[in-house]
């Protein structure tokens, strides 16, 4: 026999999903709890509303659904230092005379050369800028455009500074100092300037070429390089010299667009363009939030829900944030939210 009792019927959703015994749990497992006890028109309906609209569960459980968000090209630089990615590596040993405890790594995208600026962890934008402005800049020159922390951005930029992270811990992983061959000491800072070179002077997989190379049109002479016998001394000349860079250069353009196919064929697969508009209510992801609401592992996936205020491009929103909220950076990736 059919329930008519609205009553009963949210009692009877309210114990198969809300309840200790329920668990709050997703709605598959909520229809299976109820087609046990009970019928009625539309129940099916009624069951996914019920989770859909439930507080506890939108916030608590984590996203498994297709993530928003699609791959946009970034238009590629012409030359070498256009535009540079940065990301820090922290929890290093104290190091150098001002006990550095981190390391700003910055890329260049274009030829994969990169720069290792020892500095501190809790250092400010200002620090950081003042860094960049005295130690970048001055050598190299204003670059057009910076990408900080961005996996899905760019596979090749994002593997160049991962690969000098893993450089910089193996030196460092199991004490403060390393001895050299000879019986020296070094700490992590004093090794920068090396590790600099080997990553630079190294043939990048992608290439075929190396950092130096694309960058300058040369590579700088190591120590091994004095152990070679027959050296021949090559001056090419200008002609040569610049048909060999352009050449390179030509195969680096390629391989940033075959890079940027590769990933975004891989990431759009698990993403898709989200359907958004102003004044939509959604819920906004707490990966990167610090709340003093209990245990890191125990808080909510998800907060708000919060109005959109405005759309920056397919993969940017704005939103009216309220609560303990308000003034966290009202700009998310659409990655972060969940309709």
């Amino acid at each position: 026999m059919a329930l008519t009792d609205r009553t009963l019927i949210d009692n009877i959703l309210h114990e198969c999903h809300d309840s200790i015994a329920a668990g709050h749990l997703s709605e598959d497992r909520t229809l299976e709890r109820v087609k046990t006890c009970s019928w009625w028109p539309n129940w099916r309906k009624d069951v996914s509303e019920y989770c859909q609209t439930c507080d506890r569960f939108q916030k608590a459980n984590r996203a498994t659904v297709t993530k928003f968000g699609i791959m946009i090209q970034i238009q590629e630089p012409k030359s070498p230092w256009e535009i540079v990615h940065m990301d820090w590596v922290t929890a290093l040993p104290p190091g150098g005379d001002r006990s550095y405890n981190a390391c700003l790594v910055l890329v260049d995208r274009y030829s994969k050369t990169p720069i290792l600026l020892p500095c501190h962890k809790d250092d400010t934008a200002m620090d950081t800028a003042k860094m960049i402005w005295n130690k970048f800049i001055s050598h190299k020159g204003l670059f057009q455009n910076i990408i900080t922390y961005h996996p899905q951005a760019d596979g090749l930029a994002e593997i160049t500074i991962q690969t000098l992270e893993d450089i910089i811990r193996r030196f460092c992983a199991y004490g403060l100092e390393f001895k050299d061959c000879d019986g020296f000491t070094h700490d992590w800072c004093t090794l920068i300037p090396a590790l600099e070179l080997a990553y630079k002077t190294s043939i990048h997989s992608s290439t075929g070429k190396t950092p130096e190379m694309l960058e300058k049109g040369w590579n700088s002479r190591l120590s091994y390089d004095t152990l070679k016998k027959d050296l021949v001394d090559i001056d090419p000349t200008a002609s040569s010299f610049s048909i060999m860079l352009d050449k390179a250069r030509h195969l680096e353009n390629r391989c940033m667009q075959d890079s940027f196919k590769y990933a975004n064929e891989k990431l759009n697969k698990s993403h898709k363009p989200p359907e958004l508009k102003i004044g939509d209510l959604v819920l906004v992801g707490t990966l990167n939030f610090n709340t003093k609401r209990g245990p890191k592992k125990l808080k909510d996936s998800f907060a708000g829900p919060f109005m959109i205020k405005a759309l920056h491009g397919p993969n940017s929103v704005h939103f009216q944030l309220t609560g303990e909220l308000m003034n966290k950076h009202p700009a998310f990736p659409v990655s972060l939210i969940k309709p």
